[in-house]
């Protein structure tokens, strides 16, 4: 079990939007604001932290023929008990993230996981994986979010942070966030569809562009030696 490896993978080598494209849909519909990003980060880290955990202890007696099947029942399962603890904790999370937490069940970060980690490691490779793939992917959110906010509305930390009652914290979604230039001076289709596009593909380009000059960094110290 490499450690490092695997957190440079979750983080960067692999990131699961960045550099395996993989659920685009919900990373572009929900970065609105750091409320979202980071509710929603958070729900699919759990859930594939845990999802992995109980797939690798079941993956030698899984049936080869229905494991995708038992896969996303274990996924439903999982889903289901972070969707009913946001409604009762944090329901106005609940319904600004709406059909998107549902969705995780079919979300492929999570399937392609179970399918190429979890069913073929054990217990604790698969849980740092599904922790790290997490992060990655929450970090991905998160920094959408930041753009797309602050492009779009000015503010950062929308939904989060409340500096209208004494710049605290709140976890009711109605924080402003803090003002960090004129509201009149966003550009809203940052925070339409488009913004999360155009976002998302200026990420994956920047990400792509370094990975590439470390390889050929790379290459040319191995050509010297």
């Amino acid at each position: 079990m490499n450690i490092k490896k695997q957190f440079k993978d979750g983080l960067i080598t692999q990131n699961p939007v960045l550099v395996q494209l993989l659920g685009m849909c919900s990373t572009m519909a929900i970065t609105t604001s750091m409320f979202n990003g980071i509710g929603m980060g958070l729900s699919v880290l759990i859930i594939l932290t845990c999802c992995n955990i109980v797939i690798s202890a079941l993956r030698k007696v899984i049936p080869n023929d229905i494991r995708i099947a038992i896969y996303v029942v274990v996924i439903a399962g999982f889903v289901t008990v972070v969707d009913l603890m946001l409604q009762a904790y944090i329901p106005a999370l609940a319904s600004a993230l709406g059909v998107f937490i549902p969705l995780i069940v079919v979300n492929c970060i999570i399937i392609g996981r179970a399918e190429s980690f979890a069913a073929k490691n054990g217990i604790a490779a698969s849980a740092l994986d599904g922790i790290f793939q997490g992060i990655g992917y929450t970090i991905v959110l998160v920094a959408m979010c930041v753009i797309r906010e602050f492009l779009g509305q000015g503010t950062f930390g929308g939904g989060f942070i409340d500096v209208a009652n004494g710049f605290r914290i709140t976890l009711d979604g109605t924080g402003g966030g803090i003002q960090l230039m004129p509201a009149e001076f966003g550009a809203l289709a940052m925070i339409l569809p488009f913004g999360g596009f155009l976002t998302l593909g200026i990420l994956i380009a920047a990400v792509q562009y370094f990975m590439r000059k470390s390889d050929e960094k790379k290459a040319k110290k191995e050509a010297v030696k």
